[in-house]
C-alpha cells in the first residue's frame, strides 16, 4: 500500500512513528494507504525549520510573495481534476463535490492576494509638536493548521495562504483519514517556488496535535473539528498564550415557510441536507415546517430525496457517496435507531438502501425522520450524516425560539418569498452564517466563516478579509520625534 509522506524542509519524508492509520476508499471499503503518527521530535524539527525559514521569509517583499501565490493558483487550476480525484478516492464525495472543494481552496488563494491591501497601516504626521506616529502590522512567526477529514483541501486553504502571504510560516496537519489530498498539494507548493520550510506538512492523529499544541515556538493554531476537540485545543492554546481560532460542531436548522417557492427551491434544500453525504458543518440537519405546509413539504422532500443515487464518486451518475468510515456509518445508524426509540417516525430509511455495485462500501441512503420533538437526540446533537429530522413549529416565532435554543450557532436558513420574514429571521436567529433561500450558507473567500456559540471558539474567524489579517499579524505603533 501507499505510504503517505510528510513534507518537511522542501522534501517528502516517510514518517517515523510506530502507530499507523489506515486510509480507505470508503466506496469500496478497501484500505488504499497508510500514514504514520508523527513523533514529537519530527514535529519539533519541522517547527525549528519553520522558525528559521520565517526569519528570511518575512523580509521578502509582499509583492514577491504574491507572485508565488499566483503561481500556486495557476498550478491549482491546472491540476484541479487530479486533486479532486484524489479527494474522491480517499473521502468518498462525488467528483463534482471534490472539484468544488478545490475551487473553494483556489478562491482563498485569490483572496489572500489582497493581503497587501489589508496589511496597510496608518499614520499621522505632527501628532504632537515635532512627533509623527504610525501603526504597522507585522507577522508573528510560525502557525499550525489542524484540519478535518470532510474538506481535506478547502479547509487548510482557509488559513495558510493568508498566513504565509502576511510573512509567517505554516505547519499543516491534515486529518489522518484523508491525508493524501494535501500531500498532492504540497507538490504544487514546491513547484510554485515557496522556499523550503515556509509551508510544511506533518501527519498524524491526536498525538501529533498535542505535540503541536505543546511546542512553545508555535505562535498560533487554526483548527476545525468537533466541539469537544475544539474546546480542548482552545483551552490548551490559550493557557500557553497561543493565538487560536477553532471552528466546531453544528446543528443547522432549515425553516421552510408556507409561502416558500418549493418548485424553485426543493433541489437546493435537498442539496443542503444530503450534499457531501451530510458530512459538512454547513449541512442542513433539522427541517422546520409549520402546520400549514408540513405535509406538502415532507411529501416533496421525501420524494426527491428517495431519487438520489448512491455510488462511487467517480461514477458520473452518482448523486451521493458513502460515509467516511464503517464506525461512523454505525454511529449515524445509531442516531436513527435512537430516534425511533424516542418516538420519531422514519419516513425514508437510508439503512435499507445499499448500492449493489459497492457491497462493501460505507453507504447510508438519505433518511427522513418525522415527528421529532425538542428533547430528542437527533434534534440536539450533530449527526454528521444524511439524516433529516423534521420538526413542526406552531408559528414563525416558535420556530425562531427553537432554532435559538440550540447550543450550536454555525448556520441557519429560511425559505420564504416574504421580505418581512427574511428580515426578522436574519436579525433574530443566533447563527453566524445565515441563508435566505440558500441552504448552504457558505461565505465566499473574502468573507469570514462566522460561527457562533458552541460552533466556534476564539475571537477572529477563519477565512479571508480583516479577520485573517488581524489573526496572523500583530500591531506595532511607532512614535518618532524629528
Amino acid at each position: 500500500m501507499k505510504s503517505v509522506m510528510n513534507f518537511v524542509d522542501g522534501q517528502f519524508l516517510a514518517g517515523k512513528g510506530e502507530e499507523k492509520y489506515d486510509v480507505f476508499n470508503p466506496a469500496f471499503g478497501e484500505r488504499i494507504a497508510s500514514v504514520r503518527e508523527a513523533r514529537r521530535e519530527e514535529v519539533d524539527r519541522a517547527v525549528d525549520i519553520a522558525v528559521d525559514a520565517q526569519t528570511r521569509w518575512q523580509r521578502v517583499p509582499i509583492s514577491d510573495k504574491i507572485k508565488i501565490l499566483f503561481k500556486l493558483e495557476n498550478l491549482m487550476w491546472n491540476n484541479l481534476e487530479q486533486i479532486a480525484e484524489v479527494t474522491t478516492i480517499e473521502h468518498g464525495k462525488t467528483f463534482e463535490e471534490s472539484k468544488g472543494d478545490v475551487v473553494r481552496a483556489i478562491q482563498n488563494v485569490e483572496s489572500a492576494a489582497a493581503s497587501s491591501y489589508h496589511i496597510m497601516g496608518r499614520n499621522n504626521r505632527q501628532i504632537a509638536n515635532g512627533i509623527d506616529e504610525e501603526l504597522i502590522r507585522v507577522p508573528l512567526g510560525v502557525f499550525a493548521v489542524i484540519s478535518p477529514f470532510n474538506f481535506p483541501v478547502m479547509i487548510p486553504f482557509w488559513f495558510f495562504p493568508y498566513a504565509v502571504t502576511l510573512g509567517n510560516t505554516v505547519i499543516i496537519k491534515p486529518s489522518e483519514k484523508t491525508p493524501m489530498s494535501m500531500e498532492f498539494v504540497m507538490k504544487l507548493v514546491k513547484d510554485a517556488g515557496y522556499p523550503d520550510g515556509v509551508i510544511q506538512l506533518v501527519n498524524g492523529g491526536r498525538e501529533a496535535v498535542d505535540y503541536i499544541l505543546d511546542n512553545k515556538k508555535i505562535a498560533g493554531v487554526s483548527f476545525v473539528g468537533s466541539t469537544p476537540v475544539a474546546e480542548y485545543v482552545y483551552k490548551k492554546c490559550t493557557s500557553s498564550r497561543k493565538r487560536v481560532q477553532c471552528g466546531a460542531s453544528a446543528k443547522n436548522f432549515v425553516l421552510v415557510m408556507p409561502d416558500a417557492d418549493l418548485k424553485v427551491n426543493i433541489g437546493n434544500i435537498i442539496g443542503s441536507f444530503y450534499g457531501n453525504a451530510g458530512e459538512r458543518c454547513l449541512a442542513g440537519s433539522v427541517l422546520v415546517t409549520l402546520p400549514d405546509n408540513h405535509d406538502k413539504v415532507l411529501k416533496l422532500f421525501t420524494k426527491v430525496a428517495s431519487t438520489l443515487k448512491l455510488g462511487y464518486g467517480m461514477d458520473k451518475s452518482t448523486d451521493m457517496g458513502p460515509l467516511i468510515r464503517r464506525d461512523h456509518l454505525q454511529r449515524v445508524e445509531g442516531y436513527i435507531e435512537t430516534a425511533v426509540e424516542e418516538g420519531g417516525k422514519v419516513i425514508l430509511d437510508g439503512r435499507k438502501i445499499r448500492p449493489k455495485r459497492y457491497p462493501n462500501g460505507f453507504f447510508l441512503g438519505p433518511t427522513v425522520v418525522d415527528e421529532v420533538t425538542e428533547d430528542m437526540k437527533v434534534m440536539n446533537e450533530e449527526i454528521f450524516g444524511p439524516v433529516a429530522s423534521v420538526y413542526t413549529a406552531n408559528s414563525f416565532e416558535e420556530a425562531l425560539q427553537v432554532i435559538n435554543s440550540s447550543k450550536y450557532g454555525n448556520a441557519s436558513s429560511i425559505y420564504t418569498t416574504s421580505g418581512k420574514f427574511a428580515k426578522e429571521f436574519s436579525e433574530g436567529v443566533s447563527a453566524g452564517n445565515i441563508g435566505i433561500n440558500v441552504g448552504v450558507a457558505a461565505p465566499i473567500a473574502f468573507y469570514p466563516f462566522a460561527g457562533m456559540k458552541d460552533s466556534f471558539f476564539g475571537d477572529l474567524h477563519p477565512q479571508g478579509g480583516e479577520d485573517s489579517t488581524f489573526f496572523f499579524t500583530e500591531r506595532k505603533v511607532i512614535i518618532t520625534r524629528w
